[in-house]
């Protein structure tokens, strides 16, 4: 379950994490200008990535250009999810922004402390010789050596390392006790005035968890509109940071083109599963969904066993002649039938190649932004 960042900082706020002071509008005229001093952030709450460059982060002086920028804002799309609600809140002085996230790395069957002195960027771009990475033992917790770690890879003063080492400690009891996959602070700020501050929030539950947090029972939170919609066709879909779309068979396959992609340098913008499928239909449904999300290229990575390669292919021609798709589309397909899949997908225009890793570097070559 995902939560909105307005929800996220209100389980922060319980747990003593400092936030900015805030209010959520759900229309423009509900913002009376009396609950924040001037300038303001006014930031949509969407439940995919990259939002700041898409438009949805403005910066207002006053009231009445906080109303406009915030009914523009309750009326526009990101990445295929319409802004329903924006967080207004009070515009930090920052003097240093800090990254900090703790995440579950199930490889080590422990959670991952994670922070970067490079805060207010997206962590994937952060050298690995600038991150401190440190494995917390569930049994004991975070323990003073792994703070005091911290503050010397960060650099902090020795003010700056108290109050962050309080925020950092405080994250991780919200981590275990929420059954969170990850809790992340990008950027905490640290102000002119030396105050620390969650300048924004991320905070996904496990699902399987739930049943022990009745508090989030109802929230329709977990998923964009386009996770819904694929929901309701019965596709796994799920919406990431990135900007390439990825569509492959299988949760293993679909996993390998993933790291793939990363390990060239691209960057997955939806993961969608279409499983043993056999079904045109349902490929043409994963295709147009594909296309409302928005992404620079769409990248098919296709095993037949129990699929036909042919009747997958099928419903991608279908799609791009039914949807109208102008996105770029490049295939790696293997399998039952993949000779004849190969001519249908050359004929309706897609590139269509051998192996996984021409697949990729074609994909990051037509995405190009």
């Amino acid at each position: 379950m995902k939560l909105y960042e307005y929800k996220a900082k209100e389980v922060f706020a319980k747990y003593n994490i400092p936030v900015p002071k805030s209010v959520v509008v759900l229309e423009a005229d509900e913002f009376k200008g009396e609950e924040l001093d001037f300038p303001v952030v006014i930031k949509s709450q969407v439940l995919v990535g990259g939002r700041g460059k898409a438009g949805g982060i403005k910066f207002a002086d006053d009231l009445n250009e906080a109303r406009e920028r915030i009914d523009v804002m309750l009326n526009s799309t990101i990445k295929g999810c319409k802004v329903k609600k924006v967080l207004v809140e009070e515009k930090l002085d920052i003097e240093k922004e800090i990254y900090i996230g703790i995440t579950l790395d199930r490889s080590a069957s422990a959670p991952l402390l994670l922070a970067s002195a490079e805060g207010g960027v997206e962590i994937e771009t952060v050298p690995e010789e600038k991150l401190f990475k440190k494995h917390i033992t569930p049994f004991l917790g975070i323990q003073p050596f792994i703070l005091r770690n911290l503050s010397a890879k960060l650099r902090l003063s020795k003010e700056e390392g108290k109050k962050i080492s309080k925020i950092v400690s405080a994250l991780y009891a919200l981590f275990d006790r929420e059954d969170a996959e990850l809790v992340e602070i990008n950027p905490l700020v640290i102000t002119s005035q030396g105050e620390v501050i969650a300048a924004d929030a991320k905070l996904i539950i496990d699902n399987d968890a739930l049943f022990r947090h009745p508090e989030y029972e109802g929230l329709d939170e977990d998923l964009t509109p386009l996770e819904k919609r694929a929901k309701q066709k019965g596709i796994a879909f799920i919406q990431l940071d990135g900007d390439i779309g990825v569509i492959a068979n299988g949760a293993g396959l679909t996993m390998a083109t993933l790291d793939n992609l990363s390990f060239h340098g691209g960057k997955g913008g939806v993961f969608l599963d279409l499983g043993g499928t056999d079904d045109p239909e349902k490929v043409k449904e994963a295709i147009l969904l594909m296309k409302d999300a928005e992404p620079s290229v769409i990248l098919l990575n296709i095993f037949g066993g129990i699929t036909k390669c042919d009747t997958v292919a099928i419903g991608v021609k279908d799609a791009i002649e039914i949807g109208k798709i102008d996105i770029p589309v490049v295939a790696r397909i293997k399998g039952l039938n993949e000779e004849k899949a190969k001519k249908i997908l050359r004929n309706a225009g897609i590139v269509a190649v051998d192996t996984i890793e021409q697949a990729v570097k074609e994909a990051i070559t037509l995405g190009g932004r």
